[in-house]
Protein backbone atom coordinates (compact mmCIF):
# COMPACT_ATOMS: atom_id res chain seq x y z
CA UNK A 1 0.00 0.00 0.00
CA UNK A 2 3.08 2.12 0.42
CA UNK A 3 3.49 2.61 -3.32
CA UNK A 4 1.00 1.95 -6.11
CA UNK A 5 3.69 1.01 -8.60
CA UNK A 6 4.43 -2.54 -6.69
CA UNK A 7 2.91 -5.47 -7.63
CA UNK A 8 3.19 -9.19 -5.45
CA UNK A 9 2.68 -12.61 -5.56
CA UNK A 10 0.99 -15.04 -2.91
CA UNK A 11 2.49 -17.94 -1.47
CA UNK A 12 0.78 -20.87 -1.19
CA UNK A 13 0.74 -24.16 -0.09
CA UNK A 14 0.84 -25.66 -3.26
CA UNK A 15 2.04 -29.51 -2.27
CA UNK A 16 -1.82 -29.19 -0.98
CA UNK A 17 -3.80 -27.58 -3.79
CA UNK A 18 -7.09 -27.39 -1.56
CA UNK A 19 -5.24 -25.27 1.03
CA UNK A 20 -3.72 -23.59 -1.99
CA UNK A 21 -7.13 -22.58 -3.37
CA UNK A 22 -8.33 -21.29 0.04
CA UNK A 23 -5.63 -19.22 0.45
CA UNK A 24 -6.18 -17.39 -3.09
CA UNK A 25 -9.85 -17.00 -1.81
CA UNK A 26 -8.47 -15.32 1.22
CA UNK A 27 -6.50 -12.93 -0.67
CA UNK A 28 -7.05 -13.23 -4.48
CA UNK A 29 -9.30 -9.77 -4.88
CA UNK A 30 -6.66 -7.45 -2.59
CA UNK A 31 -5.32 -5.53 -5.96
CA UNK A 32 -1.37 -5.75 -5.33
CA UNK A 33 -1.38 -9.65 -6.07
CA UNK A 34 -1.20 -10.25 -9.33
CA UNK A 35 0.06 -13.96 -9.65
CA UNK A 36 0.61 -17.12 -7.29
CA UNK A 37 4.10 -18.16 -6.46
CA UNK A 38 4.83 -21.93 -7.13
CA UNK A 39 7.91 -23.49 -7.24
CA UNK A 40 9.16 -25.66 -9.92
CA UNK A 41 10.05 -28.49 -8.13
CA UNK A 42 6.95 -29.89 -6.70
CA UNK A 43 6.06 -33.47 -5.77
CA UNK A 44 3.52 -33.83 -8.81
CA UNK A 45 3.67 -32.15 -11.94
CA UNK A 46 2.00 -29.42 -12.42
CA UNK A 47 -0.42 -30.65 -14.98
CA UNK A 48 -2.18 -33.31 -12.90
CA UNK A 49 -5.94 -32.73 -12.17
CA UNK A 50 -5.04 -32.54 -8.71
CA UNK A 51 -4.04 -29.20 -8.71
CA UNK A 52 -7.33 -27.78 -10.71
CA UNK A 53 -8.72 -26.30 -7.47
CA UNK A 54 -5.81 -24.15 -7.46
CA UNK A 55 -6.10 -22.93 -10.51
CA UNK A 56 -9.77 -22.36 -10.61
CA UNK A 57 -8.90 -20.31 -7.92
CA UNK A 58 -6.23 -18.37 -9.44
CA UNK A 59 -8.00 -18.24 -12.84
CA UNK A 60 -11.50 -16.91 -10.74
CA UNK A 61 -9.31 -14.35 -9.45
CA UNK A 62 -7.56 -13.44 -12.41
CA UNK A 63 -4.48 -14.14 -11.02
CA UNK A 64 -1.66 -15.44 -13.35
CA UNK A 65 0.40 -18.42 -12.27
CA UNK A 66 4.39 -17.58 -11.07
CA UNK A 67 6.46 -21.07 -11.41
CA UNK A 68 10.15 -19.89 -9.87
CA UNK A 69 13.32 -21.86 -9.61
CA UNK A 70 13.77 -23.84 -6.67
CA UNK A 71 11.30 -25.80 -4.79
CA UNK A 72 10.83 -29.21 -2.49
CA UNK A 73 14.13 -29.64 -0.65
CA UNK A 74 13.43 -33.55 -0.47
CA UNK A 75 12.77 -34.11 -4.34
CA UNK A 76 16.48 -34.27 -6.51
CA UNK A 77 16.47 -31.01 -9.24
CA UNK A 78 17.43 -33.44 -12.35
CA UNK A 79 15.39 -36.41 -13.62
CA UNK A 80 18.24 -39.07 -12.43
CA UNK A 81 18.74 -37.71 -9.08
CA UNK A 82 20.66 -36.04 -6.70
CA UNK A 83 23.61 -33.99 -8.19
CA UNK A 84 27.41 -32.85 -6.55
CA UNK A 85 28.14 -29.18 -7.61
CA UNK A 86 25.66 -26.29 -7.66
CA UNK A 87 26.35 -25.63 -11.17
CA UNK A 88 25.12 -29.20 -11.99
CA UNK A 89 21.75 -27.86 -9.93
CA UNK A 90 21.23 -24.48 -11.59
CA UNK A 91 22.33 -25.77 -15.17
CA UNK A 92 19.81 -28.67 -14.66
CA UNK A 93 16.73 -26.79 -13.71
CA UNK A 94 16.16 -25.89 -17.40
CA UNK A 95 14.76 -29.08 -17.59
CA UNK A 96 12.32 -29.05 -14.54
CA UNK A 97 10.50 -26.20 -16.14
CA UNK A 98 10.65 -27.96 -19.14
CA UNK A 99 8.44 -31.20 -17.83
CA UNK A 100 6.17 -28.63 -16.04
CA UNK A 101 5.43 -26.59 -19.39
CA UNK A 102 4.98 -30.06 -21.01
CA UNK A 103 2.34 -31.56 -18.47
CA UNK A 104 0.63 -27.98 -18.28
CA UNK A 105 0.17 -28.73 -21.78
CA UNK A 106 0.14 -32.54 -22.69
CA UNK A 107 -2.09 -33.04 -19.19
CA UNK A 108 -4.30 -30.50 -20.04
CA UNK A 109 -4.71 -27.74 -17.99
CA UNK A 110 -4.30 -25.25 -20.13
CA UNK A 111 -7.90 -26.74 -22.33
CA UNK A 112 -9.12 -27.48 -18.94
CA UNK A 113 -8.55 -23.67 -18.05
CA UNK A 114 -8.44 -21.53 -21.01
CA UNK A 115 -7.41 -18.01 -19.48
CA UNK A 116 -4.81 -19.70 -17.17
CA UNK A 117 -1.41 -17.59 -17.63
CA UNK A 118 2.19 -19.07 -16.22
CA UNK A 119 5.18 -16.88 -16.19
CA UNK A 120 8.18 -18.98 -15.73
CA UNK A 121 10.51 -17.68 -13.37
CA UNK A 122 13.90 -17.70 -13.45
CA UNK A 123 14.83 -20.47 -15.46
CA UNK A 124 16.21 -18.83 -18.74
CA UNK A 125 14.16 -19.26 -22.12
CA UNK A 126 17.26 -19.78 -24.63
CA UNK A 127 16.27 -23.83 -24.48
CA UNK A 128 12.49 -23.01 -25.75
CA UNK A 129 12.72 -23.34 -29.56
CA UNK A 130 14.45 -26.02 -29.90
CA UNK A 131 12.59 -27.90 -27.22
CA UNK A 132 9.20 -26.31 -28.63
CA UNK A 133 10.46 -27.87 -32.08
CA UNK A 134 10.92 -31.41 -30.35
CA UNK A 135 7.34 -31.34 -28.35
CA UNK A 136 5.59 -30.69 -31.58
CA UNK A 137 7.20 -33.05 -33.74
CA UNK A 138 6.85 -35.95 -31.17
CA UNK A 139 3.10 -34.59 -30.60
CA UNK A 140 2.17 -35.42 -33.91
CA UNK A 141 2.85 -39.10 -33.67
CA UNK A 142 1.60 -39.77 -30.23
CA UNK A 143 -2.07 -37.45 -30.96
CA UNK A 144 -4.03 -40.53 -29.76
CA UNK A 145 -2.90 -40.40 -26.01
CA UNK A 146 -4.29 -36.33 -25.80
CA UNK A 147 -7.22 -35.87 -27.69
CA UNK A 148 -7.90 -32.99 -25.62
CA UNK A 149 -4.82 -31.24 -27.06
CA UNK A 150 -6.24 -29.54 -30.06
CA UNK A 151 -3.51 -27.77 -31.32
CA UNK A 152 0.35 -27.77 -31.43
CA UNK A 153 2.30 -27.94 -27.63
CA UNK A 154 3.92 -24.53 -28.80
CA UNK A 155 0.67 -22.80 -29.69
CA UNK A 156 -0.47 -23.30 -26.21
CA UNK A 157 3.33 -22.28 -24.80
CA UNK A 158 3.02 -18.95 -27.06
CA UNK A 159 -0.59 -18.10 -25.59
CA UNK A 160 0.10 -19.24 -22.25
CA UNK A 161 3.75 -19.21 -20.90
CA UNK A 162 5.77 -16.07 -20.70
CA UNK A 163 9.06 -16.01 -19.43
CA UNK A 164 11.65 -12.90 -17.83
CA UNK A 165 14.76 -12.66 -19.88
CA UNK A 166 17.08 -13.70 -16.60
CA UNK A 167 18.98 -15.61 -16.29
CA UNK A 168 20.15 -14.95 -19.57
CA UNK A 169 21.88 -17.58 -20.90
CA UNK A 170 22.92 -16.18 -24.14
CA UNK A 171 25.80 -17.35 -27.21
CA UNK A 172 28.71 -14.93 -27.17
CA UNK A 173 27.59 -13.44 -30.67
CA UNK A 174 24.36 -11.13 -30.34
CA UNK A 175 22.78 -12.07 -33.41
CA UNK A 176 22.92 -15.27 -32.09
CA UNK A 177 20.82 -14.43 -29.07
CA UNK A 178 18.27 -12.45 -31.68
CA UNK A 179 17.86 -15.35 -33.76
CA UNK A 180 16.73 -17.43 -31.12
CA UNK A 181 14.17 -15.07 -29.87
CA UNK A 182 13.40 -15.12 -33.14
CA UNK A 183 12.80 -18.48 -33.27
CA UNK A 184 10.19 -17.69 -30.55
CA UNK A 185 8.01 -17.05 -33.20
CA UNK A 186 6.06 -14.68 -30.36
CA UNK A 187 6.63 -11.56 -29.70
CA UNK A 188 4.37 -11.86 -26.28
CA UNK A 189 6.66 -14.42 -24.59
CA UNK A 190 9.26 -12.20 -22.93
CA UNK A 191 9.33 -9.84 -20.43
CA UNK A 192 12.13 -7.60 -18.59
CA UNK A 193 13.84 -8.92 -15.64
CA UNK A 194 17.55 -8.28 -14.25
CA UNK A 195 17.67 -10.70 -11.17
CA UNK A 196 17.84 -8.18 -8.92
CA UNK A 197 19.52 -8.40 -5.95
CA UNK A 198 21.03 -11.49 -6.37
CA UNK A 199 24.94 -11.35 -6.59
CA UNK A 200 25.02 -12.30 -10.41
CA UNK A 201 22.40 -9.84 -11.55
CA UNK A 202 22.67 -8.16 -14.38
CA UNK A 203 22.40 -4.04 -14.90
CA UNK A 204 19.72 -2.49 -16.73
CA UNK A 205 22.52 -2.25 -20.18
CA UNK A 206 23.11 -5.96 -19.89
CA UNK A 207 19.75 -7.33 -19.23
CA UNK A 208 18.64 -5.97 -22.48
CA UNK A 209 19.71 -8.28 -25.72
CA UNK A 210 21.47 -5.50 -28.15
CA UNK A 211 19.78 -4.94 -31.56
CA UNK A 212 16.03 -5.93 -30.15
CA UNK A 213 13.48 -3.25 -32.93
CA UNK A 214 12.11 -0.49 -31.00
CA UNK A 215 8.61 -2.61 -31.19
CA UNK A 216 9.90 -5.48 -29.63
CA UNK A 217 12.18 -3.90 -27.19
CA UNK A 218 9.17 -1.70 -25.79
CA UNK A 219 6.91 -4.75 -25.65
CA UNK A 220 9.46 -6.22 -23.67
CA UNK A 221 10.51 -3.68 -21.31
CA UNK A 222 6.75 -2.57 -20.52
CA UNK A 223 3.53 -3.27 -22.82
CA UNK A 224 4.30 -7.79 -22.63
CA UNK A 225 4.14 -7.39 -18.91
CA UNK A 226 1.55 -5.00 -18.39
CA UNK A 227 -0.89 -7.35 -20.57
CA UNK A 228 0.13 -10.29 -18.77
CA UNK A 229 -0.60 -9.35 -15.42
CA UNK A 230 -3.35 -7.11 -16.19
CA UNK A 231 -2.27 -3.75 -15.18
Amino acid sequence: DKDDRLRGSLVVPSQNPTLAAAEIERYGDHPGFVQVMLPVRSYMLYGKQIYDPMYEAAVRHDLALGIHFGGAPALPPSAAGWPSTYVEEYADMSQVFQSQIASLVVDGAFARFPDLRVACIEGGFSWLPAWMWRIDKEGKGLRRETPWVKRRPSEYMQDHIRLPLQPLDAPPDPNHLLQVIGQLDSDDMLMFSSDYPHWHFDSAEEAIPKGLSESLEKKILRDNARTFYRL
